[in-house]
């Protein structure tokens, strides 16, 4: 009687045993299994993390970009401001010399044809007094 319950003790315990090494094999597995799905789920977040941090560096680029455009456009338009005033400022000094140029030129003439019309007189008076005197 003692030997059989030796002997089911033993078997009791090879099957508790062998229970066991099935129980932490399953362990492993599904701690293998697990930890792949982790590293699985930790390589995708690391992915999107990285997509996430590349399309926030591609949008500050676009708005940095966007920013040196409008800066340019804003220089660009200052500049064409100032070449306008310059411009106009250019044309008007022109312009006050050439009326001045041109009131110089009009009144020589007008003093060359005073000098001529005087001479004109002279010359006509003096006939008419020759005339004059020839009668």
């Amino acid at each position: 009687h003692e030997r059989e319950h030796d002997r089911e003790i033993s078997e009791l315990i090879t099957k508790h045993e062998d229970k066991m090494e099935k129980l932490r094999a399953d362990l492993n597995k599904e701690q293998q299994h697990l930890l792949n799905e982790l590293q699985q789920q930790m390589a995708a977040t690391h992915q999107a993390e990285i997509e996430q941090a590349q399309l926030q560096s591609q949008t500050l680029h676009s708005l940095e970009l966007e920013a040196l455009r409008l800066s340019l456009n804003n220089m660009h338009a200052s500049q064409l401001e100032l070449t306008q005033s310059n411009l106009r400022k250019e044309k008007e000094t022109a312009l006050v010399e050439l009326r001045e140029m041109l009131n110089d030129k009009r009144a020589q003439e007008v003093a060359i044809m005073q000098s001529r019309h005087q001479m004109e007189r002279e010359k006509i008076k003096d006939q008419c007094l020759k005339e004059k005197e020839d009668l």
